[in-house]
């Protein structure tokens, strides 16, 4: 019996142009997640803000977004998934200026909140929307690879183009670049993009939104206040909240015949599987951003703008990756491929943490670059398998699901990994014995503080507070590595369980 052969859907050039609009707030997105990495000395230093507040201003935005993606992208389902990308990049445009004015840490903290809201509604729109553009399997891949490589490399870019901001402004300058990105957009959107949505959507689950947000709140405070405050009846009682609202969500969903987010996808092993390479990927990335920003700067002493130079190399290498990796993924199992990719995270990790006080520049930087490498493969892979993995009318839920896993690894990237590295420092620094009160606080909860309190001070204490914090920062930062390294060792072991069937 002979075969059929259906032609090949391909896209046309209107469609390649849609893509590169989706690209905009697809990098924005993505560098609001670690523009902060730079910025945090110079914020430190103007708002004087605690540890748990400066987690809390690297956090804030990412934890939003992570609650909410998954309605969000029922309600783009539902409403318009163009509609939604509208309306979330032009409130993501007002609050960035609001966040570039901030007077304290609360308001910042408040308007990162409000960053995340809005960003919440652009990114299941923008990789739903992929779908519907591109009909065409092969082409699809190319544009999510595309789509996912952006993303990556917004997330590494972030440092980078905060470097160059803040060599010449104030580090509210940062939050400013929203408007170049999202301008075109606006433009650009209605005249390239179609209107697509679920012609029969899950209902609008109020309940459900709320236990999701309950289920990830609770439990990220809990991990920044163990770090900060110690072990205590507050921190089990919050993560037992977060337990029970994450058993309850997921009970309830399945539940019900047309949820907002079909819990049974998560027994399909190639899209949980691909759900954990994609959180995993991004928690080893923002994790390693968040010390090695520092370390450059305040270890180190690089300016802003050379220590995002410095990092240039690594961004180079998470683009090239995350495109390289279409055409081998034709010939090797994508399984393989991402469990290598997480094992170039665990190289780096674990260079760095075997490397300890030896630390150079140059090391540093080739850590980066190993690291980039997979993380480009992994994203690009894990991302093409979930958004393949469903019906296309429910593209919108699937690429929320993709986005939650994605913005929840930079919750936890910052949250654990960064929490390791706070409560280190604070066990190792030593306060010279004549830095007292407000001086002797800011010194002792983040480097950025023992920095500028060592600046005010006469030579000799000066130079005895600046290199007991910098010996405490670089002890906390190999722990740190060697937890991140033990990470991706499970992971690694996820994933060649999970993905061992799926072929490219």
């Amino acid at each position: 019996m002979s075969t059929i052969e259906h032609p090949r859907v391909l896209a046309s050039t209107r469609q390649w142009f849609a893509l590169g609009v989706l690209m905009l707030p697809t990098l924005l997105v993505s560098i609001d997640n670690t523009v902060l990495s730079f910025a945090l000395p110079s914020i430190a230093r103007d708002l004087r803000p605690s540890a748990a507040a400066q987690l809390w201003i690297v956090d804030a935005y990412p934890l939003v977004l992570a609650a909410l993606l998954v309605a969000m992208g029922n309600l783009g389902d539902r409403f318009g998934r163009r509609r939604m990308l509208l309306i979330g990049a032009s409130g993501f445009g007002v609050v960035s200026v609001l966040a570039a004015t901030a007077q304290d840490a609360a308001w910042l903290i408040a308007a990162r909140v409000l960053l995340g809201f809005f960003g919440a509604m652009i990114m299941p729109s923008t990789l739903s929307l992929l779908r519907s553009l591109f009909v065409d399997r092969r082409q699809r891949r190319l544009a999510i690879a595309i789509w996912a490589t952006g993303f990556s490399a917004g997330s590494a870019v972030g440092p980078l183009v905060g470097g160059v901001l803040l060599e010449h402004f104030w580090w509210g300058s940062v939050f400013l670049i929203a408007v170049p990105f999202l301008l075109p957009l606006l433009v650009f959107a209605p005249l390239l993009i179609l209107e697509s949505k679920d012609p029969a959507p899950g209902p609008f689950d109020l309940v459900s939104i709320l236990l999701s947000m309950l289920a990830l709140g609770p439990a990220v405070y809990a991990i920044k206040s163990i770090a900060t405050e110690g072990f205590g009846v507050v921190p089990v009682l919050l993560i037992a909240v977060g337990i029970a609202a994450g058993t309850l969500f997921v009970r309830r969903l399945l539940k019900q015949d047309n949820p907002m987010l079909d819990m049974k996808l998560f027994r399909v092993p190639s899209f949980s599987g691909a759900v954990v390479v994609n959180l995993v990927s991004v928690f080893s990335l923002v994790g390693f951003l968040f010390f090695i920003t520092q370390h450059l700067q305040l270890v180190v002493g690089l300016s802003p703008f050379d220590a995002a130079i410095a990092l240039a190399p690594g961004t180079v290498v998470i683009i090239v990756a995350g495109l390289a990796i279409v055409p081998v993924v034709r010939r090797i199992r994508p399984g393989y491929l991402m469990a290598f990719g997480l094992s170039l995270s665990l190289v780096a990790y674990a260079s760095v943490a075997i490397v300890g006080g030896g630390t150079t520049t140059l090391s540093l930087i080739l850590a980066f670059c190993v690291l980039g490498a997979g993380i480009g493969a992994a994203e690009t892979l894990s991302n093409d398998l979930i958004i393949s993995s469903v019906p296309a009318d429910k593209a919108g839920a699937a690429s929320g699901v993709s986005e939650t896993a994605y913005e929840l690894g930079a919750v936890l990237g910052t949250a654990v990994l960064g929490s390791i590295l706070t409560a280190s420092y604070r066990s190792s620094v030593v306060i010279p014995g004549s830095v007292t009160g407000a001086d002797a606080t800011a010194a002792r909860e983040t480097l950025g503080g023992a920095v500028e309190v060592a600046s005010t001070l006469p030579g000799a204490v000066g130079d005895s507070l600046l290199a007991s914090a910098r010996a405490a920062f670089d002890s906390g930062v190999v722990v740190t590595s060697w937890v991140a390294a033990a990470l991706m060792a499970v992971a690694i072991t996820v994933t060649l369980v999970t993905l061992r069937k799926p072929r490219g």
